[in-house]
């Protein structure tokens, strides 16, 4: 296909389209203050929404998506997942009560779903193991860009057009980019019939006993999982620094996005990047890089919840918590394809994706806002400090698991050539 023979033009659109996938997520965060005001939710209900109605529908169907995707036009899923979450987008904006905009949101997930296990396994087949990291990188600086954007997009565009107004407008845009990509189809027919996925039952089963045969990449999963426990956090971070340091609700979500934007992208950038470089340098490769990144990254984020607001080391360690996740997905996610048959990519990475979700969002939200509230209850003056510092804790304890999988096996060289370590 002639599409494919330009696969950095393959990668800015689907840089693009990842944007606007988190754009579309993350707006319930940048008006999180004005959405809890307006629907009348308490943190428990907001922790909630943001997190477990998400994984209920974006993590089940992040796996089946991307056992499509291994079997079928991964340009298609992606395409009917972008009609899908454009239009309960758009319905997100009209919902009255929190159960509207649960079953909203449950939809926008579902369609969401299809984007991540799809493209990249595509971008897997199209840049080689030395640039697979890199290119990774700059696919999913889409989302601090999409975070980052849906803050100033709060804090700007939504002071005019309102929450409501502006996930309308969202969803309009998201149909106008879905039905030109349903014009391109990823035949598979040079690749032969191996190459292609088993139905559902039978593909869950091959990649369960892939992984067992692979304990670097359960152990590489399990690590990254711990990561994303930053983005809990990060759900209550607008709500910790106006209740708990004083700053105004619109000033820090401008503030926000464009923290979240400039060091979101450096951190994909250096991540896919540098560890393409220094795999063949480093002990323990891929993941010995991100043992690096977190030791680097974790002693800020805990300096972060106590120092003055304001002072150089707050916003240092403010944009640690930025940095640290994207950077891990262009090292973590090329060991991960490296070490995972062609046939399955979509699926292993529609399964790390429910494990994303399960256990740092849906459980990580829903926990954030459950103990805050207990301890606001019980008296705290400072509940959600206290919560937040727990999950940057958790987000340390992802280098251990690194280190175990640094033991293993690392890629290096040509596709599909792995070596002992």
């Amino acid at each position: 296909m002639r599409w494919k023979e330009s696969p950095r033009a393959v990668l800015t659109a689907l840089l693009m389209i990842h944007v606007l996938a988190h754009i579309d997520r993350n707006m319930l965060l940048g008006f999180s203050p004005q959405i809890t005001g307006d629907l009348a939710l308490s943190n428990a209900q907001y922790g909630f929404l943001a997190g477990a109605v998400w994984v209920l529908s974006f993590g089940v169907m992040a796996v089946f998506m991307g056992s499509l995707a291994d079997r079928f036009s991964r340009t298609r899923v992606m395409a009917g997942g972008i009609l899908l979450w454009s239009a309960c987008t758009a319905a997100s904006g009209a919902a009255q009560s929190f159960e509207q905009m649960v079953a909203a949101r449950f939809l926008v997930a579902a369609g969401e779903a299809a984007l991540v296990p799809a493209a990249v396994s595509l971008l897997a087949d199209l840049f080689s193991a030395q640039r697979r990291g890199s290119a990774l990188g700059v696919f999913f600086m889409g989302i601090p860009l999409g975070i980052g954007l849906s803050f100033l997009l709060a804090g700007t565009l939504g002071a005019a057009q309102g929450w409501r107004g502006t996930f309308t407008l969202m969803g309009l845009i998201g149909v106008a980019v879905a039905l030109p990509l349903m014009l391109l189809s990823d035949r598979r027919h040079a690749q032969g019939e191996t190459e292609r996925g088993a139905p559902f039952v039978a593909q869950m089963r091959a990649m369960l006993a892939s992984l067992r045969d692979s304990p670097t990449v359960l152990w590489t999963i399990i690590g990254m999982v711990l990561v994303h426990v930053v983005f809990a956090g990060l759900s209550f971070t607008q709500l910790w620094l106006v209740r708990e340091r004083g700053f105004d609700a619109g000033g820090i979500a401008r503030q926000i996005g464009i923290l979240q934007i400039v060091f979101g992208v450096l951190g994909s950038v250096v991540g896919g990047v540098l560890s393409d470089r220094l795999v063949g340098r480093i002990k323990g490769g891929h993941a010995g890089f991100m043992i690096l990144l977190v030791a680097l990254c974790g002693p800020l984020m805990i300096a972060y919840r106590f120092v003055s607001p304001g002072s150089a080391l707050f916003y240092a360690g403010m944009c640690a918590g930025f940095f640290l996740p994207l950077a891990m997905y262009g090292p973590g996610l090329a060991l991960i394809q490296g070490l995972t048959p062609g046939r399955m990519r979509s699926t292993v990475t529609g399964f790390t994706m429910l494990l994303f979700n399960i256990f740092a969002i849906a459980i990580g939200n829903v926990a954030v806002g459950a103990i805050s509230d207990r301890l606001s209850a019980a008296g705290s003056g400072n509940a959600l400090t206290t919560t937040l510092l727990a999950t940057d804790a958790l987000v340390i304890a992802s280098a251990l698991f690194f280190m175990l999988a640094a033991r293993g096996r690392r890629v290096q060289g040509a596709p599909g050539v792995v070596v002992a370590h």
